[in-house]
């Protein structure tokens, strides 16, 4: 797409929902506790301060104010609004291709915002335990927040990803015709990198004309020593490794699909 010359500001809203699901099977309840005890402390609100200002780098965006909150008994969020910076420098452009990670560029942004909130979760009937990040970067201007995705899948450890892109409004360019998309897009898949790629099965659902995109990514190889908490596969029978890789399995399978099987 030619670059458009723009009357005013950039208006177009730019916005990347990007959730992610880490899947554990912790069968007693002491190894369920240490289980939520890790990803506590592995994903808490420093941490995901540090992830988001690392975004906030990649995306050229001045940092206005942050709000940050670890919860009781489980869980964190974070609040970073973002100003205006810059522009964007020669040759940084919404190519479909995957981003820096985290190489820092500089964007055109102007009252945007990132957040993420944490979702632990367990079942005591089931010993699965799963974790889940919700993330949201939110541009207004030149930069599509998709030259972020490859670092913030880099970021967390992932056995389902889900991602959702969407432009909205409308910006008006000198003779005052309106566009509704600043930058050509045939799928989010374009901003991964191959490595990334090869590693999980994924599905596109797009509906091109109201410029929404939709990518779900799902783990391809499945080593059960990754899944268990604290315990070797080794130490237990056939039939339990049998039955725990068919739960989580199924576990896996019912995220990606959004329906119990």
């Amino acid at each position: 797409m030619d670059k458009i010359r723009l009357h005013g500001f950039n208006n177009l809203t730019k916005t990347l929902s990007f959730n992610i699901y880490d899947v554990c099977y912790a069968v007693t309840d002491v190894q369920n506790r240490e289980y939520m005890d890790y990803i506590d402390e592995a994903y808490n609100a420093e941490r995901l301060t540090q992830i988001l200002e690392d975004v906030a780098n990649i995306i050229g965006a001045k940092i206005l104010n942050i709000a940050k909150a670890d919860y009781d008994p489980l869980g964190a969020s974070v609040t970073i609004l973002i100003s205006e910076e810059g522009h964007a420098p020669e040759g940084m452009n919404n190519s479909e291709e995957p981003g820096p990670i985290p190489e820092a560029v500089v964007a055109h942004l102007d009252k945007s915002h990132l957040t993420v909130h944490t979702y632990p979760e367990s079942h005591p009937d089931f010993g699965i335990s799963t974790f889940r990040a919700d993330i949201d970067v939110s541009t207004c201007g030149m930069i599509s927040p998709l030259k972020a995705l490859n670092f913030l899948i880099h970021s967390f450890e992932s056995d389902i990803v889900t991602i959702d892109y969407r432009v909205r409004g409308f910006t008006r360019d000198v003779v005052g015709n309106k566009h509704f998309i600043d930058h050509e897009i045939n799928s989010i898949q374009n901003y991964i990198d191959q490595g990334t790629q090869d590693r999980y099965q994924m599905i596109d659902v797009n509906i091109y004309q109201e410029n929404i995109f939709h990518t779900k990514m799902l783990l391809k190889d499945f080593d059960l020593n990754t899944y268990l908490f604290n315990v070797e596969a080794s130490d237990l029978k056939k039939d339990q490794r049998e039955s725990i890789t068919k739960s989580l399995k199924q576990e896996m399978y019912e995220i990606f699909y959004g329906r119990n099987i």
